[in-house]
């Protein structure tokens, strides 16, 4: 008997050292930081590379490692129970290989190596890179096997699997890890927003952002160059649309230094001005362009100035490289811009909003966290709540939050209060 289990020590030694070393590699190469290794990769580390190499097919890394560790601990496991069964005769011999197994492989296969890497994800994923490569090398096909397997098997119930499955996985944890730190007190709340709305600039539309055609400043070109002229002054925007008889029919875009260049031309004599002549094509996109995008094209077409139509091609708005920006960095302001109370602050903690205030810009100005899911102005949330246009007066509870109808002008909410957040209980 002595002789038995002396001659198991051994191999059952090893095959626990190698269920924990792949044990320490699976939690170490899941919680590495991608920013540090790909930093050292930079720098001429090779294990950083082969580590930044197998988390980029991070399926298959996962897969390998399992399929190998089940296999050494269904080894070790059978091992044991062989001998174990002939010191013991009968189930006693199995209970008590089941027993000794589930303790070794539990403290010593699982609890250790991953507490271990949990504690230095990073040096642990670098020292075990090449073991965990071979593997990944010798296991990585049959695991490939495995998810085949496992696709065609839940896709007659309706579950479609693909590599592209978890492709906002890297966006999700990039924000998982902002909200996690500014919850810690490691990023500041202004920091948060703006990770935030990088984040989130593929998944809005410039219909969210952009000045509706009620806002609009816009100049008719029926007048004459000297009200053009005027009218141009009297404005806070550099870049003025042109339209001709219906504010639908946009002819051009005006750019002030242009305005300017032709007047020194004409010797300023502003009623020889030929307004026509400088006006800039105007530049028409879709509302449901999203903000990445239109981004990428501002700065490709060096403008920052465009119309947004639907998709029958009736005037929506306008979008600007600025509004862009601003869901970023938030409010931008310079010496020419008139700055609207928009949301005023009481003692309370309620404020009093206009209708047209964003939710986003309220939730920045505010740390709240109203949803922007449904509607993009804090007037078309209360719409959407209540399902009907409210009177002045009337009250709502929703989102933690009471909106009350300060003012409004025909269907237009025009003002609103709204209280302070109200505490989880």
């Amino acid at each position: 008997m002595a002789a038995l289990i002396a001659g198991l020590a051994p191999s059952l030694i090893i095959l626990l050292t190698l269920s924990g070393l792949l044990s320490a590699a699976e939690t170490s190469m899941t919680a590495a930081s991608r920013g540090r290794l790909h930093q050292l990769e930079r720098d001429g580390d090779r294990a950083a590379r082969r580590v930044n190499e197998m988390i980029a097919n991070q399926e298959t890394m996962i897969g390998a490692i399992l399929l190998a560790n089940n296999v050494i601990n269904i080894g070790a496991s059978a091992l044991t129970t062989s001998v174990l069964t002939a010191v013991f005769p009968g189930v006693m011999g199995a209970v008590i290989a089941t027993l000794v197994m589930t303790v070794l492989v539990v403290v010593f296969s699982e609890i250790l190596p991953k507490t271990l890497a949990i504690a230095r994800p990073d040096d642990v994923a670098r020292a075990l890179s090449i073991p965990t490569y071979w593997t990944v090398r010798i296991f990585g096909p049959l695991a490939n096997g495995a998810q085949w397997i496992v696709r065609h098997t839940l896709r007659p119930f309706g579950i479609r699997l693909d590599m592209g499955t978890d492709v906002l996985a890297a966006h999700e944890e990039i924000r998982g890890a902002v909200e996690y730190h500014h919850s810690e007190g490691l990023v500041e709340s202004h920091d948060r927003w703006m990770l935030g709305g990088v984040l989130d600039l593929g998944e809005m539309g410039v219909g969210e952002v952009m000045v509706h055609r009620k806002a609009i400043a816009m100049i008719d070109g029926d007048m004459t160059p000297r009200e053009i002229v005027a009218a141009a002054l009297e404005s806070a925007h550099s870049r003025l649309p042109i339209y001709r008889g219906d504010p639908e029919n946009i002819v051009g875009v005006l750019h002030a230094k242009d305005l300017l260049q032709a007047m020194v031309e004409a010797n300023g004599k502003i009623d020889a001005l030929n307004v026509p002549r400088i006006l800039r094509e105007p530049w028409f996109i879709p509302e449901t362009t999203s903000l990445k995008d239109q981004l990428a094209a501002f700065l490709k077409r060096q403008t920052h100035f465009a119309l947004v139509v639907d998709e029958y091609g009736a005037l929506q708005g306008l979008v600007t490289l600025e509004d862009i920006l601003e869901e970023i960095v938030g409010e931008i302001e310079d010496e020419h811009d008139v700055v609207a109370p928009g949301v005023a602050p009481a003692p309370d903690g309620s404020v009093v909003v206009d209708g047209s205030v964003t939710i986003r810009d309220l939730n920045r100005a505010m740390n709240w966290d109203l949803p922007d899911d449904e509607a993009v102005t804090v007037a078309g949330l209360l719409i959407h709540e209540a399902q009907k246009i409210p009177d002045v007066g009337q009250v709502f509870s929703f989102h933690r939050h009471q909106f009350r109808v300060n003012e409004r002008k025909g269907n237009q909410i025009t003002v609103l209060r709204i209280s302070a957040p109200k505490v989880r209980q």
